[in-house]
Formats: structure tokens, C-alpha cells, sequence
């Protein structure tokens, strides 16, 4: 289950950068950079990809995922199963897909004599206000799927 300050952080930041680990049915692996994740609970996460990315089509074939979280004195790698609940985000232009995941198992992966002192250092470039745009879009349709 997500430590409730992890879910507290989520919700504050709105969006939420993190690593997301998907494999293709061969068993090869694919990481990932993402941003568009919440917590619909401290059990179930929603999360947005490109609907065309490859993690999206590996998440089809396998429904397993892993998303590794860095917080501060944290790094929490969270293993489960995944649906797709939302094909597509019928008000953005470009094909974008809604998922869940129920999370089985939650690891610090922090080794001994180490900390993490907060999350990935992320900012948005380029027109910040279609940005802004894009992300409430996308931050309301995993709420309300």
C-alpha cells in the first residue's frame, strides 16, 4: 500500500514525476518518464500514457506494471496489475489513454547509507500555459474515469 505522505505529495503536486516499468510479452523491458499519475487510493493508481507509446502497448499485452516514486528518504518501487479504463481523452487532440493499477506489493529500494532528499527535479518547457491546459485535462479525466 503507498505510505499516505506519498499520496498526500501527489495530490498536493498535482502532477508527479516518476519511472514507469513495463515489459512486452517477450519479457523485454521498457522504462519510462512520466508525470501524468494519481493516486485514486493508497491500493490503486490512475495513470495516462500516449495511447501509440510503447508502454501503453506493452501494459495491453502484459497488464503488469512497476513505478518506481523518489521522495524524500524514499524510493519506493510499486509492482501490480493494469487495466486500460479510458481509451482515449476525447478532449485532447492527440490519442492519450487512461489506466489503473492495482498495486499487489510496495519496496523501499533505498539502500543502506543513502537518503533521497526529494522528488525528480521536473519542469514543464516550452508554452507553459497549453501545458497547464493539458494537464488539468488530463489530471480530470483519470479523477472521473
Amino acid at each position: 500500500m503507498l505510505p499516505t505522505e506519498l499520496v498526500d505529495l501527489m495530490n498536493k503536486l498535482g502532477v508527479f514525476p516518476c519511472v514507469l516499468g513495463t515489459t512486452d510479452k517477450e519479457g523485454n523491458i521498457h522504462m519510462t518518464f512520466i508525470t501524468w499519475v494519481y493516486p485514486k487510493s493508497e491500493r490503486i493508481l490512475r495513470f495516462a500514457l500516449s495511447s501509440d507509446s510503447k508502454s501503453a502497448k506493452n501494459l495491453k499485452e502484459t497488464k503488469r506494471a512497476c513505478f518506481m516514486f523518489f521522495l524524500p528518504e524514499k524510493a519506493l518501487a510499486c509492482y501490480g496489475s493494469v487495466q486500460m479504463i479510458l481509451e482515449s481523452i476525447e478532449e485532447i487532440k492527440f490519442p492519450v489513454s487512461v489506466f489503473e493499477m492495482h498495486i499487489d506489493r510496495v519496496e523501499n529500494s533505498l539502500f543502506p547509507g543513502a537518503t533521497i532528499t526529494g522528488i525528480i527535479p521536473f519542469a514543464h518547457t516550452g508554452d507553459l500555459e497549453k501545458m497547464a491546459e493539458l494537464d488539468g485535462i488530463v489530471l480530470e479525466a483519470m479523477r472521473s474515469a
